[in-house]
């Protein structure tokens, strides 16, 4: 059916015309709201450096890529043009209602034309103290070649104007990686003021050409976003690492897919930039005086405590006692941690005992992104320390965090583990952990098979779930793959777990048929999803003749979403809503009614063709009965929710679903949920 899917690139940019819903939310604290602009504005830079430099790439190949694309590239880059710029002047008008609202909380962004005498005596000796040697400016009339303009960067481009209307151009870098976005001003009467590290630049921009003698200094901010793509070389006599490093690098000076520049900009010197980085009109955007809102995220609270989010610290969970082996609590039962409602340090604590444990033989471990200063990590160099053969699956091509990674792999390398790099052709990106105790003369095998990363910094800000299991028919199937990364020779055969390339999309489908089974016989079918991102042709046209069969299809995706909910006669028992608020949804639960004896998995994998064809990744069964409610309940709470969940429909207007039930925030529910179960059986222990 004509229109039947939602192109993927604008349904990502209607996912972020969401987050900047939150920045415009009255109801969200004033310094969250900035914050959620410095996300919209790092989601923006991803989107052009991956999705449109494809479209680019298929465009400069000549390529009909409608089938993938689902309309011409030219065509679509056209429209994605016109969404940016429409989303990017509503990004303006949201930070200048941010700057009113707060000057009403005595908080003031100012910019090099309001300071007073003591500001600019701060302004000044801070200019010389800490940024002048720090800048390194280019006088473009005395180099062949423009300067190269770093990924991601904000320059100042300076027109310089003389006797004579004696005109130069120069470009300034801001050094925003080894200074800080924002400073503090001396406050003034109770009121509290900060500027920018561009305006400091700018108040002293006479200083940094001092020794000319121009009448006149302009100065506006630019930005350039390069496509990010790797390309890896077939150099057969560089091992894998090296071959990733050198792409690394090479992506520094990838082609340009955006440039974002001053609308106020002199006509004169935007045609010498444009000209002289050999940039089309399709990569020009225009914008406001500031750019890299990303650093924005950032944004420091000089105000009181309403103005951020009050504190939600990660609770304990009820089956984890402080002191006691957490190995043993899985043996009496499977646990279900759910991140950032329960501590992440439950996980670590895991590996911490399983490294010192004396019956612990082996840890095993896929790791996709991990933290700066990872505890993780710091527990797998513990294990082997502690004679334990460790085994690491390490995915060097894991986007943005390709140099973190090879250096975590060279230096676990460095102290006995096993490094693996997955499968070739295949990113790794399951989240895999499996932990072999010997009691005696048996061996017992402990699974942890989770929906994101084993990050701490991730774990504090998305919602993930993570099943500790002591079965052992999914222990057995989890060492199974681990044996099959060391060996890729024979692909194993799994009974419990969904694992792709080669079995998860055929059991989604022979789980969608049978529910198309039981509602053609007039049995109770039903399927409920919570997912990132759903985009799969092949598996949305499978929901879609589940719904025309008459099977309820309700489903919780954050992101991405190109199958249509609601249209007569194709998908009109389907319903679909986006959760954005505090926290950033992660977790895949997919949970199907089965003829009432109802089937639950917690998965690594989206429903995209990348995720379900070109990627190792697992779903979990999950067997025990109270977790299973669990996850219902999950699921059901972002269905409820009326406060922070968006419609998804054709129109990808994003209206909020509002009813006459009291407000329900999905994730501020679940949060108090779990505290209170916390506080309920620490109240039965003091009975």
């Amino acid at each position: 059916m004509e229109n039947a899917f939602i192109n993927r690139e604008l349904s990502w940019l209607s996912f972020n015309e969401r987050v900047l819903q939150e920045a415009s939310d009255p109801d969200v604290p004033l310094v969250e709201r900035i914050k959620f602009l410095g996300i919209f504005s790092n989601n923006m830079d991803e989107f052009f450096k991956v999705r449109v430099a494809t479209i680019k790439r298929m465009i400069d190949l000549k390529l009909d890529s409608r089938k993938m694309l689902g309309e011409k590239p030219k065509k679509l880059i056209q429209q994605v043009q016109f969404k940016v710029m429409r989303l990017q002047s509503k990004s303006q008008h949201i930070y200048l209602e941010i700057v009113r609202e707060l000057e009403q909380e005595n908080i003031y962004i100012i910019d090099e034309t309001q300071l007073s005498d003591e500001q600019q005596e701060f302004v000044s000796a801070y200019f010389h103290e800490k940024i002048l040697s720090a800048i390194s400016p280019i006088m473009c009339s005395n180099v062949d070649k423009l300067p190269y303009l770093e990924d991601g960067a904000i320059y100042l481009a300076c027109k310089l104007t003389g006797a004579n209307n004696k005109t130069e151009y120069a470009i300034v870098d801001i050094p925003t990686t080894v200074l800080p976005r924002f400073i503090r001003l001396p406050a003034i009467g109770g009121k509290q003021y900060i500027i920018l590290l561009d305006d400091i630049i700018r108040f002293n921009i006479r200083e940094v050409f001092a020794i000319f003698k121009y009448d006149k200094y302009e100065t506006y901010t630019i930005k350039l976003t390069r496509d990010a793509e790797l390309d890896i070389d077939n150099d057969l006599t560089r091992s894998f690492l090296e071959k990733i490093s050198r792409s690394v690098n090479r992506r520094r000076t990838g082609q340009p897919m955006r440039f974002v520049y001053d609308r106020n900009i002199p006509k004169d010197l935007l045609k010498f930039l444009v000209g002289h980085l050999e940039l089309s009109d399709n990569n020009l955007i225009p914008g406001g005086r500031y750019h890299n809102f990303k650093d924005f995220m950032n944004f420091p609270n000089v105000g009181g405590t309403d103005l951020e989010y009050l504190p939600a610290l990660p609770l304990d969970h009820p089956q984890i006692r402080t002191g006691s082996s957490i190995l043993k609590a899985i043996d009496e039962k499977d646990i279900l941690l759910h991140f950032p409602y329960q501590k992440f340090t439950d996980y670590i604590n895991l590996l911490r005992e399983a490294a010192i444990d004396p019956e612990v033989g082996k840890i095993k471990i896929t790791l996709y992104r991990v933290a700066n200063n990872s505890r993780v990590i710091s527990a797998l160099i513990n294990a082997v320390q502690n004679g334990k053969e460790v085994v690491v699956v390490i995915e060097l091509q894991a986007r943005f965090d390709e140099f973190s990674n090879i250096y975590w792999a060279r230096k676990l390398e460095e102290i006995g583990a096993k490094v693996l790099f997955g499968i070739t052709g295949l990113k790794v990106h399951s989240k895999l952990t499996s932990i072999t105790k010997k009691t005696g003369r048996s061996m017992r095998y402990y699974s942890v098979v989770g929906t994101g990363n084993f990050h701490e910094g991730n774990a504090m800000a998305y919602t993930d779930v993570a099943l500790l299991t002591s079965n052992q028919h999914i222990g057995r199937e989890v060492e199974k793959l681990f044996d099959y990364f060391e060996n890729p020779f024979k692909y194993p055969v799994f009974k419990h777990l969904m694992v792709s390339p080669q079995f998860m999309r055929r059991k989604i489908y022979n789980m969608i048929d049978n529910e198309i089974k039981q509602a053609n016989a007039g049995q109770e079918a039903w399927i409920m999803i919570k997912i990132n991102n759903l985009v799969d042709v092949d598996v949305i046209n499978k929901l879609y003749k589940a719904s025309q069969a008459g099977v309820s299809v309700k489903i919780a995706v954050r992101g991405i979403c190109s199958l249509v909910p609601g249209v007569n006669g194709l998908s009109d028992n389907i319903e679909a809503v986006s959760i954005v608020g505090r926290y950033l949804e992660h977790s895949r639960i997919f949970i199907f009614c089965n003829g009432g004896n109802e089937k639950y998995f917690i998965s690594s994998a989206d429903w995209m063709s990348r995720n379900l064809n070109a990627r190792i990744e697992v779903a979990t069964p999950v067997y025990d009965a109270d977790i299973q409610k669990e996850l219902k309940f999950i699921v059901e709470m972002q269905l409820q929710d009326n406060v922070k969940a968006r419609i998804i429909d054709r129109q990808q207007n994003n209206k909020h679903k509002r009813n006459d039930r009291p407000p329900l925030s999905s994730q501020m529910f679940l949060y108090e949920h779990y505290k209170q179960m916390l506080e309920e059986k620490n109240g039965a222990k003091k009975d």
